[in-house]
């Protein structure tokens, strides 16, 4: 029971439900407008059948690769290689604990438009040829108020915020679409904030001025995440060097 409820919450923290949905039935993940739809499939033990055992599904989670070992399409599993071998086990345990559902969300879709930005690397299909995929242990660090912690946290953020979380606009989104804020201590980033301010934003998804977040950026998920885990992000969050964002004004 205590493993499937630390898979439950990893589930949803790391954001897995925002693009799954609850229960793990499957839905739009993203409407990218005229570059197509990306469908996340429903993970139900009776949807996935006999094709993922629990090695399979981690593989999914971690090196984004099918059972056939092909390349998931739209899959962010560079946010999850690091993920540690216990919390892996714990969200596998999890999925292949629900409630069945013949739930059908559709097939993910590109346009011309959209494979035409593919081909010349405007948008990422898949992140399987970035993943490094040797074989090898992976421990998180003990689930602490530490910078060390915060770190492990955060490297589910990165997809979206950049390697250095200074901020960018977040691959396979339309042009228009708002950038990534800068995580960084910056004076365009979180320089002026107070970890109060910090946690209300992931909390209630407002910003210190009052200004409510974009919804794509899945605070709902984050605002479920223990006191400790939010500590530990903010320390790490501390220790980054400054770093200037070109972000747009309106960066979410």
């Amino acid at each position: 029971a205590d493993t499937i409820q630390r898979g439950a919450h990893l589930y949803t923290v790391l954001g897995c439900s925002d693009c799954h949905g609850a229960g793990a039935i499957g839905k739009l993940a993203i409407d990218a407008g005229p570059l197509g739809k990306a469908i996340a499939p429903n993970l139900t033990p009776r949807a996935i059948g006999q094709r993922y055992d629990a090695d399979g599904l981690a593989a999914a989670i971690r090196h984004g690769v099918r059972a056939d070992g092909t390349p998931l399409r739209f899959m962010p599993s560079g946010d999850f290689t690091h993920l540690s071998d216990a919390d892996t086990a714990d969200l596998v345990a999890y999925l292949q604990a629900l409630p069945n559902s013949d739930h059908a969300p559709g097939t993910t879709t590109l346009t011309p438009l959209g494979r035409t930005m593919a081909l010349f690397g405007q948008i990422e299909l898949t992140s399987a040829e970035r993943i490094d995929h040797a074989p090898r242990v992976r421990i998180a660090p003990a689930a602490t108020v530490s910078a060390e912690y915060g770190a492990y946290l955060l490297k589910s953020c990165a997809g979206c915020h950049g390697e250095n979380l200074a901020g960018q606009h977040v691959p396979g989104t339309p042009p228009e679409f708002p950038d990534a804020a800068n995580l960084t201590p910056h004076a365009n980033g979180l320089k002026a904030w107070q970890f109060a301010d910090f946690q209300r934003v992931l909390r209630s998804g407002k910003r210190p001025d009052g200004r409510a977040l974009n919804d794509f950026m899945p605070w709902r998920s984050y605002s479920q995440m223990t006191d400790t885990e939010i500590a530990a992000i903010w320390a790490q969050l501390r220790t980054l060097p400054p770093v200037a964002s070109k972000n747009s004004a309106d960066a979410r």
